[in-house]
This record gives structure tokens, sequence and C-alpha cells, in this order.
């Protein structure tokens, strides 16, 4: 499975911030919402998806739990888009 993610914002600091976005599978675009925590133990990101996504994600026959698994670590490893103007730092480490 191909997850592609793009950031639309960051609100916080590096010890703590929500991300907003978006992600494709196999050319379907769905909404996420993510918290970043920071520094003791490394960077973690716990992402939700609405109840809404989880539902069509689950009629296209995804498995929603590898879903956020593998969204999880795009986020945390920095395969991922962002607008202009946000710096990726603000929530990865590299």
């Amino acid at each position: 499975m191909d997850i592609k993610v793009h950031v639309n914002n960051v609100d916080g600091s590096q010890m703590a911030a929500k991300i907003t976005g978006t992600f494709e599978i196999d050319n379907n675009s769905f909404e996420f919402m993510a918290i970043a925590f920071g520094r003791i133990g490394g960077q973690n990101i716990g992402v939700k998806l609405s109840e809404e996504t989880e539902n069509k994600l689950k009629s296209l026959k995804y498995n929603v739990e590898k879903v956020i698994d593998d969204l999880q670590k795009k986020l945390v490893s920095g395969s991922l888009s962002v607008p202009d103007g946000l710096k990726r730092e603000s929530f990865v480490d590299d």
C-alpha cells in the first residue's frame, strides 16, 4: 500500500503540535488529524481519523489500523509534502 501524505497545517511547537492534512491511497483522498509529541524518547505521532474516513477506508477494503500505522510512520520519517512556508523541522526529526 502506497500512502502519499500532505501536511496542510502545524499548530504548536516541537514539544507538542497539532497536525492536519490529507493522505492519498490509490487516487482516494482522505483527511487526518494528528498530535506530535516531542523530545523525551524521540518523536511520536498519534493519528486520528474521523469515523467517516474510517468507514470509507473499510468500504474500500483497507485495514484501518495498517493505514494509521503507515501514516504515522510517514509523518515521523518526513515522507510527506508540506505547503510553502511550513518547515518540516517544526515537527519532523531528521
